[in-house]
């Protein structure tokens, strides 16, 4: 591998890593853009699952205090129950398409977070659609890699503190994407390419996601949600954006 690939996965990695060590979420909404300029778009995408793995079982362990596996159950098994579905979809649907309505989704709720900071969060449990929202974030896992979108939005219109957002969250994701990694390994996608590539983004992501956890802890209530709503802005355009891009370069080559 050329020294220029090894350099931009190792920055994607440090990316990646530290934002879902701050968050919970978003190694690839920060590390593909890194990624896919020296890699294959399958090989980047597998490589976005495995490293979301490697930095979600370290925020669970951080927030392990504060898990609450009766409320995780009722994200996770819709979740599982949803991924066959996203599985399904990628032959019959466009997931560009589907991923700038995602980011579209995410700035709009981004937005209005900041505009409305003192806005009445839920305060009661809500099961059913603590479900609904694993469902679909089971089907987007599968289908784009983005099973954190929504589940991350629910949680933070509660007023959960933020090792309850991040216990619910981190664990999701690890489980959701784990089984997208045995479907991404059925489909023969973990080539030895991805995994070379894991072996240079490994120590660069660990050692990130450690920081961004030492940061997360030392938040205040406050800090964490500012920082976690500028998160969600910055995801949506960051996806909004790659996936215009991507259109315009479609355009500009025909």
């Amino acid at each position: 591998m050329s020294v220029d690939a090894i350099i931009f996965i190792s920055i994607g990695a440090a990316f990646g890593g530290l934002v879902n060590g701050l968050a919970g979420f978003g190694t690839g909404l920060f590390a593909l853009s890194w990624w896919l300029i020296v890699l294959p778009p399958t090989s980047a995408v597998a490589l976005v699952v495995v490293l979301s793995l490697v930095s979600g079982v370290q925020g669970v362990f951080a927030v392990r205090h504060a898990l609450n596996w009766p409320r995780v159950v009722r994200f996770v098994i819709p979740a599982l129950v949803g991924l066959p579905f996203g599985f399904a979809m990628l032959a019959h649907l466009n997931a560009g398409m589907l991923k700038l309505l995602v980011g579209v989704m995410l700035a709009m709720f981004g937005g209005f977070f900041i505009a409305k900071p003192s806005f009445n969060r839920l305060q009661k449990e809500h099961k059913l659609a603590d479900s609904a929202v694993g469902f679909i974030g089971g089907v987007l896992g599968a289908f784009a890699g983005l099973s954190g979108a929504l589940p991350t939005i629910w949680s933070a219109l509660h007023n959960w503190h933020k090792s309850e957002q991040r216990a619910v969250l981190q664990p999701f994701n690890v489980l959701t994407l784990s089984v997208v990694l045995l479907g991404y390994g059925w489909r023969g996608l973990l080539d030895h390419a991805v995994w070379l590539a894991v072996a240079i983004a490994l120590p660069t992501s660990i050692l990130s996601a450690q920081f961004g956890i030492f940061i997360f802890q030392r938040l205040s209530e406050s800090q964490f949600r500012q920082i976690l709503i500028w998160l969600i802005l910055t995801s949506g355009i960051v996806l909004v954006a790659g996936e215009v891009g991507g259109l315009l370069r479609v355009v500009v080559a025909q």
